[in-house]
């Protein structure tokens, strides 16, 4: 079984949420021993390259900030030359800049034709990089498919949210209901939000309705649906509130 299973590892790459490097080794250093565990794969200095970390190679992983450490422990999984990249949450706690850093590795892994099993909480990260998408609620998976799939299953490609002056009473869900095109309405964080297939059907309807009822409004944005309207409408709540959530 073992000599059967370790041809298939070689051909796996794994960053995990939180990996524990050796904090005295350089960052050439410890790519060159992750290297030292495979047949094959990439030069210690290649793997530093794809990760824009050349001005750190010999710098100590102690010294290293939260970003620069995660990227080179995606190095690490790189370093074997995997066909199969699998990536928990590589993207935690990372400022933006390194966030779209890491994005971009993964996009070029897989122009190379390789593929990433990528598990994470944010939306828009999964909305931009996977071809194919699984929503999992404790334990179980509620929906999959591409993307688009899933945003088209919601019944309307756009979102308008909005919210009236203070003070003023915000309209019934049964009259925004009643809007030509809205499909449906959710109020939050004192604000509304409507799913609609045509906005610029619904807007000017909005508009009359809240003018007619002598209603102001304190602002009001448009936007495209995305993957995590998906998960409020399949579970009733934002990843935010799991994330933020007591035992």
């Amino acid at each position: 079984m073992l000599r059967t299973a370790r041809p298939q590892r070689r051909r796996l790459g794994i960053s995990l949420q939180e990996t524990r490097l050796s904090e005295k080794l350089t960052v050439r250093e410890t790519l060159t021993l992750f290297r030292s565990f495979y047949r094959h794969g990439v030069e210690p200095d290649e793997a530093i390259a794809v990760v824009s970390m050349e001005e750190k190679a010999g710098a100590r992983v102690g010294k290293l900030s939260g970003g620069q450490r995660q990227r080179l422990a995606v190095a690490c999984a790189l370093v074997g030359d995997p066909e199969l990249l699998f990536l928990d949450e590589p993207t935690t706690g990372l400022d933006p800049q390194s966030r779209r850093q890491l994005w971009d590795v993964i996009r070029a892994f897989r122009g190379r034709g390789r593929t990433v099993l990528l598990t994470t909480h944010y939306m828009d990260e999964a909305e931009r990089l996977c071809d194919r998408v699984a929503v999992i609620d404790h334990g179980q998976v509620i929906a999959q498919g591409t993307p688009r799939e899933l945003i088209a299953r919601l019944g309307g490609d756009h979102v308008i949210e909005f919210a009236v002056a203070e003070g003023q009473a915000p309209p019934d869900q049964a009259s925004l209901h009643e809007l030509p095109g809205v499909r449906s309405v959710r109020f939050e964080d004192g604000g509304i939000i409507l799913r609609v297939a045509e906005p610029h059907v619904v807007l000017p309807a909005l508009l009359d309705r809240l003018r007619n009822d002598g209603r102001e409004l304190a602002r009001l944005t448009t936007r495209h649906a995305s993957l995590e309207d998906v998960f409020v409408q399949l579970t009733g709540r934002h990843l935010r509130d799991e994330e933020t959530a007591g035992p």
